[in-house]
Protein backbone atom coordinates (compact mmCIF):
# COMPACT_ATOMS: atom_id res chain seq x y z
CA UNK A 1 0.00 0.00 0.00
CA UNK A 2 1.44 3.37 -1.01
CA UNK A 3 1.85 6.31 1.39
CA UNK A 4 -1.13 8.21 -0.04
CA UNK A 5 -3.55 5.33 0.50
CA UNK A 6 -2.19 4.66 3.98
CA UNK A 7 -2.57 8.33 4.93
CA UNK A 8 -6.14 8.37 3.62
CA UNK A 9 -7.00 5.20 5.54
CA UNK A 10 -5.51 6.65 8.74
CA UNK A 11 -7.57 9.82 8.31
CA UNK A 12 -10.75 7.81 7.74
CA UNK A 13 -10.09 5.80 10.92
CA UNK A 14 -9.44 9.00 12.86
CA UNK A 15 -12.68 10.62 11.69
CA UNK A 16 -14.69 7.46 12.39
CA UNK A 17 -13.37 7.04 15.94
CA UNK A 18 -13.74 10.75 16.77
CA UNK A 19 -17.31 10.80 15.45
CA UNK A 20 -18.24 7.62 17.34
CA UNK A 21 -16.84 8.95 20.63
CA UNK A 22 -18.73 12.24 20.27
CA UNK A 23 -21.97 10.30 19.73
CA UNK A 24 -21.33 8.20 22.85
CA UNK A 25 -20.63 11.15 25.16
CA UNK A 26 -23.45 11.72 27.63
CA UNK A 27 -24.07 15.47 27.47
CA UNK A 28 -26.34 15.36 30.53
CA UNK A 29 -23.37 14.91 32.87
CA UNK A 30 -19.68 15.75 33.21
CA UNK A 31 -17.51 13.20 31.42
CA UNK A 32 -13.89 13.12 32.60
CA UNK A 33 -10.79 12.54 30.49
CA UNK A 34 -10.31 8.96 31.70
CA UNK A 35 -13.77 7.95 30.46
CA UNK A 36 -13.15 9.60 27.09
CA UNK A 37 -9.80 7.81 26.79
CA UNK A 38 -11.45 4.48 27.60
CA UNK A 39 -13.98 4.97 24.78
CA UNK A 40 -11.19 5.89 22.37
CA UNK A 41 -9.05 2.87 23.34
CA UNK A 42 -11.95 0.48 22.78
CA UNK A 43 -12.65 1.88 19.30
CA UNK A 44 -8.95 1.96 18.40
CA UNK A 45 -8.65 -1.75 19.20
CA UNK A 46 -11.68 -2.58 17.04
CA UNK A 47 -10.53 -0.38 14.16
CA UNK A 48 -6.95 -1.64 14.43
CA UNK A 49 -8.07 -5.23 14.01
CA UNK A 50 -10.29 -4.38 11.06
CA UNK A 51 -7.60 -2.45 9.16
CA UNK A 52 -4.56 -4.35 10.48
CA UNK A 53 -2.98 -1.25 12.01
CA UNK A 54 0.41 -1.58 13.68
CA UNK A 55 0.90 -0.93 17.39
CA UNK A 56 2.60 2.39 16.64
CA UNK A 57 -0.30 3.45 14.38
CA UNK A 58 -2.84 2.52 17.05
CA UNK A 59 -1.00 4.54 19.71
CA UNK A 60 -0.72 7.56 17.42
CA UNK A 61 -4.39 7.22 16.44
CA UNK A 62 -5.58 7.11 20.06
CA UNK A 63 -3.49 10.14 21.01
CA UNK A 64 -4.61 12.10 17.94
CA UNK A 65 -8.31 11.45 18.56
CA UNK A 66 -8.05 12.37 22.25
CA UNK A 67 -6.32 15.64 21.37
CA UNK A 68 -9.02 16.47 18.81
CA UNK A 69 -11.80 15.96 21.37
CA UNK A 70 -10.33 17.16 24.66
CA UNK A 71 -7.28 19.21 23.76
CA UNK A 72 -6.10 21.51 20.96
CA UNK A 73 -6.23 18.98 18.12
CA UNK A 74 -3.02 18.97 16.02
CA UNK A 75 -1.54 21.83 18.09
CA UNK A 76 -1.43 19.81 21.32
CA UNK A 77 1.63 17.89 20.21
CA UNK A 78 3.48 21.17 19.65
CA UNK A 79 2.26 22.74 22.89
CA UNK A 80 3.63 19.73 24.79
CA UNK A 81 7.01 19.82 23.02
CA UNK A 82 9.71 21.56 25.08
CA UNK A 83 11.83 22.27 21.99
CA UNK A 84 9.13 24.40 20.30
CA UNK A 85 9.22 28.06 21.35
CA UNK A 86 6.71 29.53 18.88
CA UNK A 87 3.70 28.11 17.02
CA UNK A 88 2.24 30.03 14.06
CA UNK A 89 -1.03 28.89 12.47
CA UNK A 90 -1.84 30.52 9.13
CA UNK A 91 -5.40 29.34 8.51
CA UNK A 92 -6.02 25.64 7.87
CA UNK A 93 -3.27 25.31 5.27
CA UNK A 94 -0.01 26.04 7.09
CA UNK A 95 1.48 25.67 10.55
CA UNK A 96 4.98 26.98 11.26
CA UNK A 97 7.07 26.39 14.36
CA UNK A 98 10.21 27.90 15.86
CA UNK A 99 12.91 25.59 17.20
CA UNK A 100 16.30 26.77 18.42
CA UNK A 101 15.70 30.18 16.86
CA UNK A 102 14.83 28.84 13.39
CA UNK A 103 11.41 28.63 11.72
CA UNK A 104 10.20 25.42 10.07
CA UNK A 105 6.98 24.42 8.33
CA UNK A 106 5.19 21.58 10.10
CA UNK A 107 3.78 18.70 8.09
CA UNK A 108 0.40 18.66 9.87
CA UNK A 109 -2.51 21.08 9.60
CA UNK A 110 -6.15 21.45 10.64
CA UNK A 111 -8.63 19.36 8.65
CA UNK A 112 -11.38 21.97 8.60
CA UNK A 113 -11.90 25.64 9.34
CA UNK A 114 -14.62 24.66 11.81
CA UNK A 115 -12.17 22.63 13.91
CA UNK A 116 -9.67 25.50 13.94
CA UNK A 117 -12.38 27.90 15.08
CA UNK A 118 -13.46 25.44 17.79
CA UNK A 119 -9.90 25.39 19.15
CA UNK A 120 -9.81 29.20 19.12
CA UNK A 121 -13.05 29.48 21.10
CA UNK A 122 -11.76 26.85 23.53
CA UNK A 123 -8.62 28.92 24.13
CA UNK A 124 -10.35 32.26 24.73
CA UNK A 125 -13.15 30.77 26.84
CA UNK A 126 -10.66 29.43 29.41
CA UNK A 127 -9.35 32.93 30.15
CA UNK A 128 -12.66 34.82 29.90
CA UNK A 129 -11.87 36.51 26.58
CA UNK A 130 -14.10 36.96 23.53
CA UNK A 131 -13.14 36.86 19.86
CA UNK A 132 -15.50 37.01 16.88
CA UNK A 133 -16.02 38.95 13.66
CA UNK A 134 -17.17 42.02 15.59
CA UNK A 135 -14.06 41.85 17.81
CA UNK A 136 -11.57 39.89 15.68
CA UNK A 137 -8.36 40.36 17.71
CA UNK A 138 -7.70 38.82 21.11
CA UNK A 139 -4.81 38.06 23.44
CA UNK A 140 -5.13 34.99 25.63
CA UNK A 141 -3.01 32.38 27.38
CA UNK A 142 -2.90 28.62 27.72
CA UNK A 143 -2.97 26.65 30.97
CA UNK A 144 0.81 26.23 30.81
CA UNK A 145 1.29 30.02 30.66
CA UNK A 146 1.96 30.26 26.92
CA UNK A 147 0.90 33.57 25.34
CA UNK A 148 -1.66 33.43 22.52
CA UNK A 149 -2.58 36.05 19.92
CA UNK A 150 -5.62 35.42 17.72
CA UNK A 151 -6.74 37.33 14.62
CA UNK A 152 -9.92 36.40 12.74
CA UNK A 153 -11.45 37.53 9.47
CA UNK A 154 -12.19 40.09 8.12
CA UNK A 155 -8.92 41.45 9.59
CA UNK A 156 -6.97 38.29 8.72
CA UNK A 157 -7.59 37.66 5.03
CA UNK A 158 -6.18 34.12 5.13
CA UNK A 159 -7.24 33.49 8.73
CA UNK A 160 -7.97 32.47 11.34
CA UNK A 161 -4.44 33.18 12.56
CA UNK A 162 -3.03 31.88 15.86
CA UNK A 163 0.39 32.72 17.27
CA UNK A 164 1.50 30.94 20.44
CA UNK A 165 4.64 31.92 22.35
CA UNK A 166 5.75 29.10 24.64
CA UNK A 167 7.72 29.90 27.77
CA UNK A 168 10.10 27.50 29.52
CA UNK A 169 8.46 25.15 32.01
CA UNK A 170 11.12 26.24 34.48
CA UNK A 171 11.73 30.03 34.47
CA UNK A 172 15.21 31.11 33.42
CA UNK A 173 17.18 32.40 36.40
CA UNK A 174 19.90 35.03 36.52
CA UNK A 175 22.45 32.22 36.90
CA UNK A 176 21.17 30.76 33.62
CA UNK A 177 21.58 34.14 31.89
CA UNK A 178 25.14 34.37 33.21
CA UNK A 179 25.87 30.85 31.95
CA UNK A 180 24.39 31.70 28.53
CA UNK A 181 26.63 34.76 28.32
CA UNK A 182 23.63 37.12 28.22
CA UNK A 183 24.87 39.12 31.20
CA UNK A 184 28.08 39.35 33.20
CA UNK A 185 28.29 38.32 36.85
CA UNK A 186 29.31 41.87 37.77
CA UNK A 187 26.20 43.32 36.11
CA UNK A 188 24.00 40.73 37.83
CA UNK A 189 25.52 41.63 41.20
CA UNK A 190 24.80 45.32 40.57
CA UNK A 191 21.18 44.56 39.61
CA UNK A 192 20.74 42.48 42.76
CA UNK A 193 21.83 45.47 44.87
CA UNK A 194 19.42 47.92 43.24
CA UNK A 195 16.49 45.46 43.44
CA UNK A 196 17.10 44.87 47.16
CA UNK A 197 17.51 48.64 47.66
CA UNK A 198 14.08 49.23 46.08
CA UNK A 199 15.04 51.14 42.95
CA UNK A 200 12.40 51.66 40.23
CA UNK A 201 13.37 49.72 37.08
CA UNK A 202 12.10 49.98 33.49
CA UNK A 203 12.86 47.11 31.09
CA UNK A 204 12.48 47.83 27.39
CA UNK A 205 13.27 46.16 24.08
CA UNK A 206 11.74 44.87 20.88
CA UNK A 207 9.23 42.01 20.56
CA UNK A 208 10.81 38.69 21.51
CA UNK A 209 13.94 40.33 22.92
CA UNK A 210 13.56 38.67 26.35
CA UNK A 211 11.95 41.42 28.46
CA UNK A 212 9.65 39.04 30.34
CA UNK A 213 12.43 36.48 30.78
CA UNK A 214 14.69 39.16 32.25
CA UNK A 215 12.01 40.50 34.58
CA UNK A 216 11.35 36.95 35.84
CA UNK A 217 15.06 36.54 36.51
CA UNK A 218 15.21 39.86 38.41
CA UNK A 219 12.31 38.77 40.60
CA UNK A 220 14.56 36.21 42.32
CA UNK A 221 16.29 39.13 44.08
CA UNK A 222 13.07 40.47 45.66
CA UNK A 223 13.07 39.93 49.44
CA UNK A 224 10.58 37.21 50.42
CA UNK A 225 9.09 39.42 53.13
CA UNK A 226 7.66 41.92 50.63
CA UNK A 227 4.14 42.12 49.19
CA UNK A 228 4.29 42.20 45.39
CA UNK A 229 1.51 42.94 42.89
CA UNK A 230 1.78 42.11 39.18
CA UNK A 231 -0.32 43.91 36.55
CA UNK A 232 -0.40 42.46 33.03
CA UNK A 233 -2.41 42.81 29.84
CA UNK A 234 -2.00 39.04 29.38
CA UNK A 235 -0.62 37.04 32.31
CA UNK A 236 2.87 35.73 31.47
CA UNK A 237 5.11 36.52 34.43
CA UNK A 238 6.48 33.55 36.37
CA UNK A 239 7.64 35.11 39.62
CA UNK A 240 9.12 32.51 41.96
CA UNK A 241 9.68 32.48 45.68
CA UNK A 242 7.31 35.34 46.56
CA UNK A 243 4.67 34.08 49.02
CA UNK A 244 2.81 37.41 49.36
CA UNK A 245 1.98 37.76 45.65
CA UNK A 246 -1.12 39.26 44.01
CA UNK A 247 -1.63 38.76 40.25
CA UNK A 248 -3.93 41.10 38.27
CA UNK A 249 -4.86 40.95 34.58
CA UNK A 250 -6.74 43.35 32.30
CA UNK A 251 -10.08 42.47 30.75
CA UNK A 252 -11.63 43.51 27.46
CA UNK A 253 -15.24 44.64 27.20
CA UNK A 254 -17.58 41.93 25.94
CA UNK A 255 -21.03 41.52 24.41
CA UNK A 256 -22.55 40.62 27.79
CA UNK A 257 -22.04 44.16 29.02
CA UNK A 258 -18.91 43.60 31.09
CA UNK A 259 -16.86 46.78 30.92
CA UNK A 260 -13.20 46.98 30.01
CA UNK A 261 -10.70 46.80 32.87
CA UNK A 262 -7.54 48.62 31.81
CA UNK A 263 -4.04 48.61 33.23
CA UNK A 264 -4.75 52.10 34.56
CA UNK A 265 -7.78 50.75 36.47
CA UNK A 266 -5.63 48.00 37.97
CA UNK A 267 -2.95 50.51 38.96
CA UNK A 268 -5.51 52.50 40.96
CA UNK A 269 -6.70 49.35 42.69
CA UNK A 270 -3.18 48.07 43.33
CA UNK A 271 -2.20 51.25 45.14
CA UNK A 272 -4.91 50.45 47.73
CA UNK A 273 -3.55 46.93 48.35
CA UNK A 274 -0.54 48.04 50.41
CA UNK A 275 2.02 47.08 47.78
CA UNK A 276 5.74 47.18 48.46
CA UNK A 277 6.46 46.34 44.86
CA UNK A 278 4.53 46.50 41.60
CA UNK A 279 5.44 44.80 38.32
CA UNK A 280 3.74 46.00 35.14
CA UNK A 281 4.07 44.16 31.85
CA UNK A 282 2.45 45.65 28.78
CA UNK A 283 3.12 46.18 25.12
CA UNK A 284 3.22 49.21 22.88
CA UNK A 285 -0.22 50.76 22.52
CA UNK A 286 -2.02 54.06 22.73
CA UNK A 287 -2.51 53.49 26.45
CA UNK A 288 1.24 53.25 26.91
CA UNK A 289 1.44 56.91 26.05
CA UNK A 290 -0.49 57.81 29.17
CA UNK A 291 1.58 58.77 32.14
CA UNK A 292 2.30 56.15 34.81
CA UNK A 293 1.59 57.57 38.29
CA UNK A 294 3.19 54.72 40.26
CA UNK A 295 6.85 55.86 40.35
CA UNK A 296 5.69 59.07 42.00
CA UNK A 297 3.28 57.35 44.41
CA UNK A 298 5.04 54.14 45.40
CA UNK A 299 8.08 54.40 47.65
CA UNK A 300 10.07 51.62 45.99
CA UNK A 301 10.12 48.52 43.80
CA UNK A 302 8.31 49.61 40.65
CA UNK A 303 9.25 47.36 37.72
CA UNK A 304 7.77 48.08 34.28
CA UNK A 305 8.11 46.06 31.10
CA UNK A 306 7.53 48.07 27.89
CA UNK A 307 8.12 47.61 24.17
CA UNK A 308 10.52 50.36 23.14
CA UNK A 309 13.39 49.91 20.70
CA UNK A 310 15.35 52.94 21.89
CA UNK A 311 15.96 54.64 25.23
CA UNK A 312 14.55 57.91 23.87
CA UNK A 313 11.33 56.13 22.93
CA UNK A 314 11.07 54.67 26.46
CA UNK A 315 11.50 58.10 28.02
CA UNK A 316 8.71 59.51 25.83
CA UNK A 317 6.38 56.74 26.97
CA UNK A 318 6.96 57.30 30.69
CA UNK A 319 6.90 61.11 30.57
Amino acid sequence: MNASCESRRYQECREYIAGSVRQRIDLSREVDDAEIQEMIDELVVQTGRKYALSLAQRQELGKSVFHSIRKMDVLQELVDCDEVTEIMVNGIENIYIEKAGRIYEWEKHFDTREKLEDVIQQIVAKCNRTVNEASPIADARLENGSRVNIVLSPVALNGPIITIRRFPDHPISMEDLIRFGSITRQAAAFLEKIVVAGYNIFISGGTGSGKTTFLNALSHYIPRSERVITIEDSAELQLQGIPNLVRLETRNANMDGAREITIRDLIKSALRMRPEGIRIKKGKSERNKKRFPIPYTLRKHFFCNLIALFSAELLKIIQ
